[in-house]
């Protein structure tokens, strides 16, 4: 029995690694058969780095080549998120759009469902990826557009206070909110500094943060993701052991803080 299986992207690595024969793709071992209609290939490189064009073959053909892709609700491009921010920036205009509409004939609460439901339903999709970019801007004006529709507040009202009344996370703090659980959720890719020294400082228990002179590394998942880790107050980081209890003790805190930007959060200090 044969399944079938489509494959989206193939990253591209360093050079290094294709300096050996690239080994023929072993689908037939697993009983899984390849479409090469629905198989596509995109090639990712630094700028610093020296382009090299791959071909990858599979059988008596050559896997398409194409510069962006939709994987599971994510538009990729390269190394950058433009294409995935311009696809879903109409679709939470329509929802702002909406909000106005039905403004006048539905409660708050009846409000913040359409909000939850046309929204926020597509803002978090993938934003540990994309939150730190700068077409995430974008998305959170248009966020606040949405906030201050549901509160009848003044274009140049603040919606910070607005926020937490609400307890609706602003984009920024979505992000944190999701890259911290990703951590969390995934401590075996991590070490803890007492894992690397034995010196008995206040950091021993934090996340070790390896060094990287990449900015696109830094602006990563594993490596922006150990920094604002570190950065929570002990009291959270207490109860990492608990998922639940976790997730509900950062929202709180999220919450009664409502970042604004990556900044304030990187500012924070938590109590001695």
């Amino acid at each position: 029995m044969y399944c079938y299986c489509r494959a989206v992207c193939i990253f591209y690595c360093p050079v290094t690694v294709f300096q050996k024969k690239l080994k023929q793709l072993r689908f037939q071992e697993n009983s899984l058969s390849l479409n090469l209609c629905k198989t596509h290939l995109i090639q990712f490189s630094s700028k610093n780095q020296n382009y090299f064009d791959i071909a990858i073959a599979h059988r008596n053909g050559l896997i398409p080549k194409i510069n962006e892709t939709k994987f599971p609700g994510l538009h990729i491009n390269t190394l950058s998120w433009t294409t995935h921010i311009d696809n879903i920036v109409p679709k939470l205009s329509l929802a702002c759009y909406a909000m106005r509409s039905v403004k006048s004939y539905a409660s708050q609460q009846m409000l913040k469902v359409i909000y939850y439901s046309y929204f926020h339903s597509i803002m978090p999709y993938g934003i540990i990826f994309w939150g730190h970019s700068a077409g995430g801007m974008r998305v959170f004006i248009l966020q606040k557009r949405i906030i201050r529709i549901m509160t009848g507040s003044r274009t140049r009202d603040s919606c910070r206070d607005l926020f937490i009344d609400l307890k609706i996370l602003p984009q920024p703090s979505l992000y944190i909110y999701h890259l911290i659980l990703f951590v969390n959720k995934n401590n075996e890719l991590y070490t803890t500094n007492n894992e690397i020294h034995n010196y008995c400082t206040r950091q021993r228990r934090n996340l070790h943060q390896p060094a990287a002179s990449l900015a696109q590394y830094q602006n990563g998942v594993l490596y922006r993701g150990v920094r604002m880790y570190n950065i929570l107050p002990a009291y959270i980081k207490n109860e990492s052991h608990n998922p639940k209890k976790f997730e509900a003790v950062l929202k709180r805190f999220l919450y009664n803080n409502s970042y604004f930007s990556l900044e304030e959060f990187y500012n924070f200090h938590s109590p001695k």
